[in-house]
């Protein structure tokens, strides 16, 4: 992943715990339990807990609560407060711990594009949003291809959500759909194209 992320790990102990930070660094009024942590940083249960201990211990996260939504057997939607852990924001290395963790790409350019051209035929990816550090862009990520495994898809682009901490806004379109979209100038597509982006690859000469 690069001399810096590898560098963090170093310092940090373990890539669980830097997945787990920049979690909550990304989510920062989120209320988060054990399982989902888990489930979007990608760290088994037992790990888990001895890192929750431990940032919890120097105070960069918190005990909190939270009410969900939640459906009773009928089917009807009611209110349900879940305990879990939160963002404390008065942590005395709040600020610099989050430069440091933040400024650091999580997965290189050359990690994510072979993680997503092991889906199919994939012909075209576009970062955008939190790749670029772009709070406006309309998606993080554009995948053209045909052929795509969607169950493989899927998993990948859990995978790179897990190390990036954030769940990704993504769309997937097929080669024909993209190219019919550019050349009716749909608004969706020239607002990912015509705004600041990275092609990281483009078998489709799309300028």
């Amino acid at each position: 992943m690069g001399f810096m992320t590898d560098a963090l790990e170093r310092l940090f102990g373990s890539a669980n715990r830097i997945r787990i930070i920049r979690l909550f660094y990304l989510n920062p009024k989120k209320v988060f339990v054990n399982k989902e942590i888990s489930r979007r940083a990608k760290v088994q249960n037992s790990s888990l807990r001895r890192e929750i201990s431990l940032l919890e211990k120097i105070g960069f996260i918190k005990k909190a609560a939270d009410s969900v939504d939640s459906k009773t057997r009928a089917g009807r939607r009611r209110k349900v407060k879940v305990k879990g852990w939160a963002l404390n924001s008065v942590f005395p290395l709040f600020a610099p711990l989050k430069n440091l963790v933040l400024n650091v790409a999580p997965i290189s350019r050359v990690e994510i594009l072979k993680r997503l051209k092991n889906a199919g035929n994939v012909k075209l990816i576009v970062l955008s949003g939190i790749f670029i550090q772009d709070d406006e862009s309309r998606v993080d990520l554009l995948i053209v291809g045909d052929s795509l495994k969607q169950g493989a898809l899927e998993r990948e682009i859990a995978n790179i959500e897990a190390l990036v901490g954030k769940e990704l806004s993504y769309s997937v379109l097929s080669t024909q759909e993209c190219l019919y979209r550019l050349r009716m100038y749909d608004k969706f597509i020239r607002d990912i194209l015509d705004y600041p982006h990275e092609k990281i690859l483009n078998k489709l000469d799309i300028a």
